[in-house]
């Protein structure tokens, strides 16, 4: 089923009801009074987009750029694409040259939707396949306005690509996950059912739809009712006013999302009882963060815990409501899990040589579901190393499952640190660095030593009148001796993609560079 539909069967079920609550441009939209745009009036923009497209010579198998923070018009954007059967590619907006240079380039978009803000990044890595550039907050309007209507969805068979999804390339150059019509629109049509007008609450839309998190959140929230309150970017005292005006009740943030907005002026002053569920992933959780979560937040909030990876279109498991309330020794356990697989999903943990091992045992987690992508973009080597031929997906983070199925990670394979023999998981140390209340922010790596063969060192962000001295009082009374950081390095900020993720390719140089 074309990814379109997820728009066409609510529109024709309920034409009338609100689904987009727009708060991009207007800075006093926090009074509750942004603009409000029915089903209807989306599709209907879509349609004239989709014409638009056609007109410009797009169709099925041609790839479209999305280089656009969240706006109503990328959203009409988003759907013209997959209504006339050409392939999405949302790209980073927060990428540099280089990166944007390979986006453009092996994609191969013959168009792209973008912002005159980014007119010269788009210009000076503009590749020769790219015919046509659009700019949503300047012709775009004008231009799908005199288009001809195409009202219908392009049949597809579930099989054909639907988006192109960049890996956030924290090790090496993005690599382009092949995502189906038929896993995307599956996925989100097996967890809800169509809108009918019923009141489902409000999501606000914070995360970037370059994202797999933040395009199946808000894939689920408007295919089954849920008005979605769009955020151009994310910000964490804006986000707590739009909360508190437009009287949000679902909610998706990445970590580093969730610790600015617990650090947040606004936070004591914002009223959040509207809000029903918040829902954490893309990263890994730090357990003292959410701790601090769902200190704060009011006791009505549920939260819940979500990973997977791209390559199996978003969650794999969920860490439920139930298992944040913490009113026993096992929750609290559980807490540093990722929780247990759908059912749609199995999990498997293996060892080096592929034996599959018991629980307790650390290996490689590898999943299989029938919504993994369907390979890497231009790379059969690439995607042969990542799915075997049984179907596994090689996902690279080391796990194990406990006795009642509960998946904890223990890190990515290539991260682990070796020193003098003994495997150091950074974000094992990285736990124990944040517990500290002086840290903010903290991330570990290995540094290549002689003696050693690699050191372990940490970088942290300490709050205002934080003490380095404090924190490694702190790390020594709760890590074994080898697992300690050698140095603390403290520094304004660490280098994550805008999801959270540690780019510890770049930290590494930098703490050598430092004599560290």
């Amino acid at each position: 089923m074309n990814l379109a539909s997820l728009l066409d069967l609510p529109s024709m079920i309920a034409p009338e009801s609100v689904v987009l609550i727009d708060t991009t441009t207007d800075d006093s939209a926090t009074d509750g009074t942004a603009q409000t745009i029915t089903y209807a009036e989306l599709r209907a923009a879509v349609s004239q987009a989709a014409g638009l497209l056609t007109e410009l010579g797009i169709g099925p198998g041609d790839r479209v750029g999305l280089f656009a923070t969240n706006s109503t018009a990328l959203l009409e954007a988003l759907f013209a694409v997959s209504a006339v059967g050409a392939t999405l590619v949302p790209m980073n907006y927060r990428a540099a040259d280089e990166e944007v240079t390979h986006l453009l380039a092996d994609s191969g978009a013959k168009l792209v939707f973008t912002e005159s803000r980014y007119r010269d990044l788009i210009e000076s890595c503009r590749p020769a396949s790219l015919d046509h550039t659009i700019y949503l907050d300047e012709d775009y309007a004008a231009k799908r306005d005199m288009a001809e209507e195409f009202p219908l969805v392009v049949d597809v068979d579930d099989d054909e690509l639907a988006a192109l999804l960049y890996t956030s390339g924290t090790t090496s150059l993005p690599k382009g996950v092949k995502l189906t019509h038929g896993s995307l629109s599956g996925y989100i049509m097996g967890a809800n059912d169509a809108a009918d007008g019923s009141d489902m609450g409000r999501m606000i839309l914070a995360a970037p739809l370059y994202h797999i998190a933040g395009l199946t959140s808000m894939l689920n929230a408007l295919y089954c009712g849920r008005i979605t309150v769009v955020m151009q970017q994310f910000d964490a005292d804006r986000w707590l006013e739009l909360i508190d005006a437009h009287e949000v009740t679902h909610a998706f943030l990445v970590p580093t999302m969730l610790a600015r907005v617990l650090e947040a002026d606004g936070l004591d002053s914002a009223d959040l009882s509207s809000l029903q569920a918040l829902t954490y992933g893309a990263a890994p959780m730090p357990p003292a963060v959410i701790r601090r979560a769902i200190e704060r937040f009011p006791a009505t909030v549920g939260f819940s815990g979500a990973y997977g990876q791209t390559e199996t279109t978003s969650t794999v498991a969920v860490l439920g409501p139930d298992d944040h309330v913490l009113d026993s020794d096992e929750k609290k356990a559980r807490l540093s899990s990722v929780g247990q697989v759908l059912d749609d999903v199995e999990v498997r943990i293996v060892d080096p040589v592929g034996t599959v091992l018991g629980p307790g045992e650390i290996g490689e987690v590898q999943l299989r579901t029938y919504r993994a992508m369907d390979g890497y973009w231009g790379s059969e080597e690439k995607t042969r190393v990542t799915i075997d031929g049984e179907g596994w997906v090689h996902t690279g983070d080391l796990g194990y499952l406990d006795d009642d199925n509960y998946l904890f990670l223990s890190g990515r394979s290539g991260d682990m640190i070796i020193r003098g023999g003994e495997n150091v998981a950074p974000e094992e140390v990285e736990a124990v660095l944040y517990e500290h209340n002086d840290v903010l922010d903290a991330a570990v790596v290995g540094i290549s030593d002689e003696t050693w063969g690699e050191r372990v060192v940490a970088a942290v962000v300490l709050r205002p009148g934080g003490s380095v001295e404090a924190v490694n009082d702190h790390v020594k009374a709760h890590l074994a001796g080898f697992k300690r950081p050698d140095a603390i390095h403290v520094t304004e900020d660490l280098p994550r993609t805008s999801t959270g993720k540690l780019l510890r390719r770049h930290l590494v140089p930098i703490i050598e560079e430092l004599g560290i």
